[in-house]
């Protein structure tokens, strides 16, 4: 049986890095309705808004310190790593730090502290991309085209130090969530595309899939990940695939906002966004993301499900849940239902589609 009924034996210290984020404040309040006894890294900038009504010890620590993470390892029995950086538009030496040496900080303090347990939250990132029209497993060979963006490659040098923990000793657990998405993205990082859709600031995209799950099955899936996961073993926690077609004809069904008409081809959509890093200010889109977009993120939560038992959720709920959220905390700010897009891209999407369809006739 799961270990949080009451007749359990007791837990003992539970620490968790990154606790204040969209993932890590799921994780904090399942593992606290669990029963654990918390102990939460936070900095200087932490915003506790998600953490309300909990009961927890706080630590000061910069995961990057190793004094500090040996510090916040004192009495520790368990530990789940969840604290990372999700930009696409931060440089790689950003990633190269934040993901890759803070995990090995973390992680090689764990195992010198000889904690009992270890969770790592990594990344489908890094298992890398699908074949276009296909999904991935754990068994997946990694696509190397993944290298092309400083997040992916990030994360998976930061799950093969994991790995290589492991064979050292560490008892860790991978687990591997897919797009998160749900209530509390207080630093507006995997939610991001929902706001901007909310707020009709997408005005083209391009074919491309990803897997979307919501943030309290990805919590559920941690704790599933800590009581029955093999050791060394990595998890996909995910749930619905989606085509960015169908993803925003969703949300617009349910927000009342029209979707993107406008669907680019690749080199295009690649052009205009280098065209607008080259212009002064904030571009609206970089070329990295467009290329990302464009892969397949699509995933099978086989193992999880056969191995861990674990049970998402109507896929509606994530979306749904998103939506609220961004509607309660920005309402003014968002456009409101019923809005539809500008009329010049409206026409130029029907352009670019009737385009398309005459390309298709000629070349059968």
């Amino acid at each position: 049986m799961p270990r949080g009924i009451l007749d359990s034996p007791p837990l003992g210290k539970t620490l968790v890095t990154g606790g204040t984020g969209l993932i890590g404040s799921h994780v904090v309040r399942a593992l606290a309705q669990r029963g654990d006894d918390l102990k939460l890294t936070l900095r200087e900038s932490s915003r506790l808004d998600n953490l309300d009504g909990l009961d927890y010890e706080s630590v000061r620590c910069d995961v990057l310190d190793r004094r500090a993470v040996r510090r916040a390892l004192k009495g520790v029995d368990r530990v789940f790593h969840v604290v990372g950086h999700t930009s696409l538009r931060a440089s790689p030496e950003t990633h190269e730090r934040l993901n890759v040496q803070a995990t090995r900080s973390v992680l090689e303090e764990c195992l010198r502290a000889e904690v009992e347990r270890v969770v790592f939250t990594s990344s489908v990132a890094a298992i890398g991309p699908a074949p276009t029209g296909s999904t991935a497993d754990e068994t997946s060979a990694f696509d190397p085209c993944g290298y092309e963006i400083p997040y992916v490659a990030a994360k998976r040098e930061a799950e093969i130090a994991a790995l290589q923990l492991a064979a050292r000793g560490l008892p860790v657990v991978i687990v591997n969530p897919a797009h998160v998405l749900g209530r509390g993205d207080l630093y507006r990082s995997s939610t991001e595309f929902v706001r901007r859709f909310l707020r009709r600031g997408i005005p083209a995209y391009v074919d491309g899939a990803i897997n979307v799950v919501s943030a309290r099955d990805v919590a559920a899936g941690h704790l599933l990940a800590d009581e029955l996961g093999e050791l060394g073993e990595r998890y996909i926690i995910g749930n619905r695939n989606y085509t960015f077609d169908r993803l925003f004809a969703d949300l617009g069904r349910m927000s009342g906002v029209e979707p993107p008409a406008l669907k680019l081809p690749l080199p295009a959509a690649l052009a205009f966004a280098q065209a607008l890093e080259r212009l002064p200010g904030t571009p609206a889109i970089t070329a990295i993301e467009v290329r990302a977009t464009s892969m397949w993120w699509t995933y099978r939560n086989t193992k999880a499900k056969r191995e861990l038992g674990f049970k998402p959720s109507p896929h509606e709920e994530a979306l749904e849940q998103t939506i609220a959220w961004y509607r309660e905390r920005e309402g003014s700010k968002l456009v409101a239902a019923g809005t539809r897009q500008p009329l010049p891209f409206r026409v130029a999407g029907f352009a670019v589609d009737r385009a398309s369809g005459l390309a298709g006739r000629f070349a059968s």
